[in-house]
């Protein structure tokens, strides 16, 4: 990374974390908290460059947030400065619950530390997981009490499943085959520009806090901690203060108004 320093202020970091899993995890986190989710650009007809250099320049120098391919290309750079190598997966994501199979439209990285692989993601918009050994029936428990779960399938290799309701549900499948840049930009392209995407469809943002995180689905707002409690924004100026206090991103009015959500 050309300047690592900027993104550990981005972060809140004050120094480069140890090429441990304890600094795996501390750097994940850290990004988590400070960069948001969301599919702004795609929505505004922006497109999704994933070089390095533009990554950089949109979630560190113009504190913007991003998606899986941005977040996990950030993360895999600022790891690879601490000394830890990763790998780019491609992940199905099945939280439509339909019964085809989805395309691959996630980003992940696989780290091979201290004999063991574990997944680390800092893209996945959902509930906060730490980086999880990759072993059957490996679990983790986030800070608004999410449990997570890694589990073979029979036929898409790894499965990550999300407790709700006492049930445990998948949310994103894969296999430990390197994703080649070739393999990642056509990810992103259908992802980006594909009219059944879920990020051509809807506006999208969460991010991670202390406790929890709050999410943005169109016009639901929705913070979660020990419960969620969801409201309906009304107006472009209340989206403008949202995105300010939530999200700490400020984008120009005549963007509010292109994402078109007020008519």
């Amino acid at each position: 990374m050309k300047n690592f320093p900027a993104y550990l202020r981005r972060v809140g970091l004050e120094q480069a974390p140890a090429p441990t899993l304890d600094g795996i995890a501390a750097l994940q986190r850290a990004q988590r908290l400070a960069i948001p989710f969301e599919n702004f650009d795609i929505r505004l007809g922006r497109g999704i460059a994933l070089d390095p250099d533009a990554v950089f320049d949109k979630l560190v120098t113009r504190c913007r947030g991003g998606y899986c391919f941005e977040q996990n290309r950030l993360l895999g750079t600022a790891l690879g400065s601490i000394g830890v190598a990763s790998t780019p997966l491609l992940a199905r994501v099945w939280l439509s619950g339909g019964g085809d199979v989805p395309p691959l439209t996630h980003m992940l990285l696989h780290v091979a530390l201290d004999g063991a692989g574990w997944i680390v993601d800092a893209g996945f918009g959902g509930s906060y997981f730490p980086p999880m050994r990759l072993a059957e029936g490996e679990s983790a428990t986030g800070p608004d009490g999410a449990v997570h779960r890694l589990a073979q399938h029979p036929a898409h290799g790894w499965m990550l499943e999300r407790r709700q309701n006492g049930e445990f549900m998948p949310q994103y499948s894969f296999t430990l085959s390197r994703a080649e840049d070739a393999d990642i930009a056509m990810a992103n392209h259908w992802t980006s520009t594909a009219a059944e995407s879920r990020f051509v469809m809807h506006v999208i943002a969460s991010r991670v806090t202390a406790d929890g995180f709050v999410s943005l689905v169109d016009r639901q707002f929705t913070r979660t901690a020990a419960e969620s409690v969801a409201t309906h924004v009304e107006s472009a100026s209340e989206l403008d203060s949202i995105l300010k206090g939530y999200f700490d991103i400020a984008l120009a009015g005549e963007d509010i108004s292109r994402l078109g959500l007020f008519g």
